[in-house]
């Protein structure tokens, strides 16, 4: 595994390899959850991502080894800085599969650069913000669908543990806040001229609302959905019995845009 940084975008960008590349294969570009790192959004499942094949995993601006910078977080800054770092590697086209604010990020992308995109797995990410269940809105934070205590506290231990400057952990806090409860930057036009084939994965309790997904399912001209039963937003890429299988099937496709 390699770790180094890129400059993009006036970021010092970290980001790590696994794997190694097999011919002209794409490889997997792995985009984490808001206030999240790496190894808190994918440690379940990159071992078996990266048996096969390469996998480039990104840490956004503000998030783990990446600085963050006076610039505003948002979902287009975000994906250009995705864009620019494959334009250092001299990755022409990738398969993504970004996991909540990743997810928001890899749609980003395959809007606005399809012919970057091979395929697309979106994790627990709406279209709209209306997508999104109203109770994880409410300002108590008791719903259960949102992340427990023990999440936060993972969030907090593991910024700590690698971010440049951690005593900005609760600024760096309201930047994800506002960044994913921001107007999101599509209409249903552009899912319907999405050009990739794309999987659509959330659990039956995310936060994101089941009719959504379905919604955003029937726009995307090759699109699937799974739901998985009994699961929320934080356990969808826990769930490795169901969701391994599921990523393996979709992504061992090889069709080009």
């Amino acid at each position: 595994m390699t770790m180094p940084y890129a400059k993009v975008n006036g970021l010092e960008m970290y980001y790590e390899i696994h794997g190694a590349a097999h011919g002209d294969d794409r490889p997997l570009v792995l985009l984490h959850g808001g206030a999240t790192t790496i190894g808190l959004s994918f440690d379940a499942v990159l071992p078996a991502l990266s048996a096969d094949r390469q996998v480039i995993a990104p840490e956004f601006q503000g998030h783990g080894h990446t600085a963050d910078t006076d610039r505003d977080l948002t979902v287009p800054h975000l994906a250009s800085d995705v864009v620019a770092l494959l334009d250092e590697l001299g990755v022409p086209q990738a398969d993504f599969l970004g996991y909540s604010l990743g997810g928001l990020t890899a749609l980003e992308i395959a809007v606005r650069h399809p012919d970057r995109v091979g395929r697309l797995v979106l994790v627990s990410a709406p279209y709209t913000q209306d997508g999104m269940r109203d109770e994880i809105r409410a300002p108590d934070y008791t719903s259960p669908l949102l992340p427990t205590q023990a999440d936060f506290q993972d969030m907090a231990a593991g910024y700590a543990a690698v971010a440049p400057h951690p005593e900005h952990f609760e600024t760096f806090l309201g930047k994800v806040s506002a960044a994913a409860h921001a107007p999101l930057p599509w209409a249903a036009d552009d899912l319907r001229g999405l050009t990739s084939p794309v999987l659509l994965l959330i659990g039956d309790s995310d936060f994101v609302r089941v009719e959504h997904a379905a919604e955003m399912q029937s726009l995307i001209p090759d699109a699937r959905l799974a739901v998985l039963p009994g699961t929320t937003h934080m356990t969808v890429l826990r769930r490795t019995p169901v969701v391994l299988p599921l990523l393996t099937e979709f992504l061992g496709g090889q069709a080009t845009v």
